[in-house]
C-alpha cells in the first residue's frame, strides 16, 4: 500500500514546487495529480473535456506555447495517454468521492504557477534544501503547491472518515490569469453543491492564524488592446503615417483619468505596452495589456466600459483602428456568514491554530468567485478561507516560500469543516 498523503505532506508539496507550470500548461502537474488521485481511489475522476467545456476557458495562450509545455511534460515522463486527453491546454482535474446520501460539498484548489525566476540565495529554503523550481523563469510563488497538497490530503482523509455525502474537489487550472474558474463553475460538477470551500495559504496571515472567510474580493478583468495605424518614413513623409504609438500614449494617459466612482473602490492599471519597430518609422502597431477592478461586479463593469471607450477614442483621435479583447474576468462573491461560523468553530479546535479571524477583506481578486457565485445563486453556502503561513517575502516574489507547519493545519481545518457540514446537512 502506498504511503498516505498525510504522512508525506512536505514531500508532495516540494515535488509540486520543483515543477511549476503556468496557466493552461499544467500538463505534468495534472499527470501527478491524477497519479495521486488514482492511488487514493475516487469514485469519479475527470480530466480534459470530461471536467469542463474547453470553450468556457479564458486567457488561453497561443498553441505554440501550449505545445512546448506539452512536450516538456512528455519528456519528463508524464503518461502519454493522459496527455492525449488534455492536449491543447485542457489541464486540471475534478475528483468525486461519493460516500452516501448526505450533502454535496465542493472544495476548490488552484494548480498553476507564475512567470517568476526563483531565487538561488542560500537563505531561500527551496534553493538551500534542493526543491527549487526546475523550470527557469517559472515558480510556485503564490502557494498553489500547498493548495494542491491540501486537496489531495483532504480527499484521502475524508475517504477514511465516516463522512456521509459527496465530496467534489476541483483542481482548477489558470487561476493566476483568472481563466479557469468559469469553466469549472459552468461544469456539471458544480451542479447542486450544498457547500463550497475555497482556500488560500498565507496572504500576510502568520502560521497558526486562520481566516474563516474573506469579504470584498475585487471583481476584475484583464483587457488587451491592439492599435493599428499606418507606417511611414519618419523623416521623409511623417504626414503619411497614422501613429499607433501616439494612440497608445493617449490611451495610457486617459485611462488613468477615468473618474473614480462614488459607489465604491475602483482600480485601473496598464501594466505592459509595446509599440513600433525603429526610430525612423511611424509606428504601425501598438499593444497594451491592462486590467480593471471594482469593489463590486457592477463597478468593475463601469471601469471596463470606460477603459474600452478610452481605447476606442484614442485610436480614433490618431486615425487608427483598435481591437479590444477582454481576456478574462471574475465577479465579486463574499463568504456566507453561516459557513464562516462553521470554519471558525472548527479552527479553534485544531492543533497549531492560535488565532481565528472570522472575516477579513481580501483586497485582491480571485476567480474562485465564479464557483462561489454559482453555489450561492442555487441556494448553497460558500466560503473562501485563509490558512496563515509565515512567508519570508510577499506572494509573487522570487523568495516566496511556505512554512510547512501550515500544511497539516490546513488539512485539519478543511477536513473537520467538511465533516461538520456533513453532520449538519445529513
Amino acid at each position: 500500500m502506498a504511503e498516505s498523503i498525510q504522512e508525506r505532506l512536505s514531500d508532495v508539496r516540494r515535488e509540486f514546487h520543483r515543477y511549476p507550470e503556468p496557466a493552461w500548461r499544467e500538463f505534468y502537474t495534472t499527470h501527478r495529480l491524477v497519479e495521486e488521485l488514482r492511488a487514493i481511489g475516487v469514485d469519479e475522476l475527470a480530466v480534459g473535456p470530461e471536467a469542463y467545456d474547453g470553450e468556457d476557458r479564458m486567457a488561453v495562450p497561443e498553441d505554440d506555447d501550449v505545445d512546448r509545455w506539452y512536450e516538456r511534460a512528455l519528456e519528463r515522463g508524464a503518461d502519454p495517454d493522459l496527455l492525449d486527453r488534455i492536449e491543447g491546454g485542457h489541464t486540471g482535474a475534478v475528483a468525486v468521492l461519493d460516500e452516501g446520501p448526505g450533502p454535496v460539498v465542493g472544495l476548490r484548489v488552484d494548480i498553476d504557477a507564475l512567470f517568476i525566476e526563483e531565487s538561488t540565495a542560500d537563505d531561500h529554503a527551496p534553493a538551500a534544501e534542493g526543491f527549487r523550481s526546475e523550470r527557469e523563469g517559472t515558480m510556485h510563488a503564490c502557494g498553489h503547491d500547498a493548495h494542491m497538497t491540501w486537496g489531495l490530503a483532504t480527499l484521502e482523509a475524508v475517504k477514511a472518515s465516516d463522512f456521509d455525502g459527496k465530496l467534489v474537489v476541483f483542481f482548477q487550472p489558470a487561476e493566476e490569469v483568472s481563466g479557469g474558474g468559469r469553466p469549472m463553475a459552468e461544469s456539471r460538477f458544480a451542479d447542486d453543491l450544498d457547500y463550497l470551500f475555497a482556500v488560500h495559504v498565507g496572504l500576510d496571515h502568520p502560521t497558526g492564524e486562520v481566516v474563516a472567510g474573506i469579504e470584498r474580493p475585487l471583481a476584475m478583468c484583464h483587457v488587451d488592446a491592439t492599435f493599428t495605424g499606418t507606417s511611414a518614413h519618419a523623416g521623409k513623409a511623417p504626414q503619411e503615417g497614422d501613429n499607433a504609438m501616439q494612440a497608445l500614449g493617449t490611451a495610457i494617459q486617459n485611462a488613468y483619468a477615468i473618474p473614480r466612482h462614488s459607489d465604491g473602490m475602483t482600480r485601473v492599471n496598464l501594466g505592459r505596452a509595446e509599440a513600433g519597430t525603429a526610430s525612423n518609422v511611424i509606428a504601425e502597431t501598438a499593444h497594451v495589456e491592462a486590467e480593471a477592478r471594482g469593489e463590486t461586479t457592477e463597478l468593475k463593469e463601469y471601469v471596463k466600459s470606460r477603459l474600452t471607450r478610452t481605447f476606442e477614442t484614442a485610436a480614433e483621435m490618431h486615425g487608427c483602428d483598435v481591437a479590444v479583447d477582454v481576456v478574462s474576468e471574475s465577479p465579486r462573491a463574499d463568504s456566507d456568514p453561516e459557513l464562516v461560523d462553521v470554519v471558525a468553530d472548527v479552527a479553534r479546535g485544531v492543533d497549531g491554530v492560535g488565532s481565528v479571524v472570522p472575516t477579513a477583506d481580501f483586497g485582491a481578486s480571485e476567480d474562485a468567485t465564479f464557483l462561489m457565485q454559482r453555489v450561492q445563486e442555487e441556494g448553497g453556502l460558500a466560503t473562501y478561507l485563509i490558512v496563515g503561513t509565515d512567508h519570508p517575502t510577499s506572494h509573487h516574489t522570487p523568495t516566496f516560500d511556505v512554512d510547512e507547519r501550515s500544511l497539516g493545519i490546513g488539512v485539519d481545518v478543511l477536513v473537520e469543516s467538511i465533516l461538520a457540514v456533513g453532520e449538519d446537512g445529513a
